[in-house]
C-alpha cells in the first residue's frame, strides 16, 4: 500500500492539506454582499450600549454587531429588554453571553494551571441546563443571537433550534473561549450549527485563510484583542484579514484595558468608557482599510444575516 502524506490525507477528507502561504483571496460574501462587518464586543448592559450607538454616530463608524461577555443570568428583565428595544430600533445585532462556566463555578480543576483549560465549559448537566436557560430566556426577550463557549452546548443549541424549540432566526455565535484553531474544529462547529466562528486571537493570515477554505460561515476576528488572550494589536493586517477571510467580522477589543467580567452598576463607569474607546478603536481601523484596500464592501446597520432583536 502507498503511504500517502499527511497533507494528502487532509485532503481526502475535505480539508486543506497545509496552511494557506499563497493567501487565496476569499471570494465568499454576507447575504447583502459585503466582505466585512464591524464588531464591538464586551458591551456589558444597556448604558455601555448607548455609549457605542452615539460614539458610532460621532466617529461614523457603520457598527453592525455588539457581543457582551457577563451573560444573560446577570442582566434583569428591564435590562435584556431595554437592550433588545435599542439594538432593534438601531437595526443592530446583540449578542449575549449563555455564560454558565467552570471558571464562575467551584471547579478546582478550572482554577488551577494545567487545568484552567476547563474553564470556560459547561460543566455537568445542571450548568448546561442552566445554559440551556439562559438561551430560551434571552430567546424570550427578543434576543435573536447567544455566545455559546462549550461543544456540547452548541450541539444541544443546534438541535433544540432544528426541533423548534427555539426560533428559527436565532442565531449562535461561538467564543473566542472555544478555539476554532484549525480548519477541522471549525468544520465540526459549522456543522453543529454555529452561524459564525470567532477564532482564536493569535492565528497567523496563512491559519485564517486555511480556515477560511473550510467553512462557509463567517469567522470572528479580533483585530485588537484584550490582553487576557493576548493583547493584540493588528490593525495594520486589517486589509489583508477582510481580502482572505471574508466573510469576515472585524472585532475591536481594547489592550490595557482590565478585565471586567462579571460586569455590573459598579463597573459602569469604566465599561461605558471602555464601550466607547473600542469605537474609537474601529474608527482607526476603518482608516487603515481605507487608506490600503478602498475597495473593502462593509455593511451597514440593517443588513440581511444580521440577528437582529425581535421585540415581542
Amino acid at each position: 500500500m502507498t503511504q500517502l502524506a499527511p497533507a494528502d490525507l487532509l485532503a481526502r477528507t475535505g480539508l486543506p492539506g497545509t496552511d494557506a502561504y499563497d493567501l487565496p483571496a476569499s471570494a465568499l460574501r454576507f447575504a447583502d454582499g459585503a466582505e466585512y462587518r464591524v464588531e464591538i464586543p464586551s458591551v456589558e448592559g444597556p448604558a455601555c450600549l448607548d455609549a457605542v450607538l452615539e460614539a458610532a454616530r460621532e466617529l461614523e463608524v457603520p457598527v453592525t454587531r455588539v457581543s457582551q461577555g457577563t451573560g444573560v443570568g446577570l442582566m434583569t428583565d428591564a435590562e435584556l429588554d431595554r437592550m433588545a428595544a435599542t439594538a432593534a430600533a438601531a437595526d443592530i445585532e446583540v449578542s449575549l453571553f449563555a455564560r454558565p462556566c467552570a471558571g464562575w463555578d467551584t471547579s478546582a480543576m478550572a482554577r488551577s494551571s494545567a487545568g484552567s483549560v476547563l474553564a470556560p465549559t459547561t460543566r455537568g448537566q445542571d450548568q448546561l441546563a442552566a445554559v440551556v436557560d439562559e438561551i430560551v430566556r434571552a430567546a424570550e426577550h427578543g434576543i435573536r443571537s447567544v455566545l455559546i463557549a462549550d461543544i456540547g452546548a452548541l450541539d444541544v443549541f443546534g438541535r433544540l433550534r432544528a426541533a423548534g424549540d427555539l426560533p428559527a432566526d436565532m442565531q449562535a455565535k461561538t467564543s473566542v473561549m472555544l478555539p476554532a484553531s484549525n480548519a477541522a474544529t471549525a468544520r465540526v462547529l459549522e456543522d453543529l450549527g454555529a452561524n459564525t466562528i470567532n477564532v482564536p486571537t493569535d492565528l497567523t493570515l496563512p491559519q485564517l485563510a486555511a480556515i477560511r477554505a473550510a467553512v462557509a460561515v463567517p469567522l470572528d476576528v479580533y483585530v485588537e484583542a484584550p490582553d487576557n488572550v493576548g493583547g493584540f494589536v493588528r490593525h495594520y493586517e486589517i486589509a489583508r484579514i477582510v481580502e482572505i477571510a471574508a466573510p469576515v467580522h472585524v472585532k475591536f477589543g481594547l489592550r490595557n484595558a482590565p478585565d471586567v467580567y462579571p460586569a455590573g452598576t459598579h463597573l459602569e463607569a469604566t465599561t461605558v468608557a471602555l464601550s466607547r474607546e473600542r469605537v474609537r478603536r474601529a474608527r482607526l481601523g476603518l482608516d487603515l482599510l481605507a487608506r490600503h484596500r478602498p475597495t473593502s464592501v462593509g455593511s451597514r446597520p440593517g443588513a440581511t444575516g444580521l440577528a437582529i432583536p425581535i421585540i415581542p
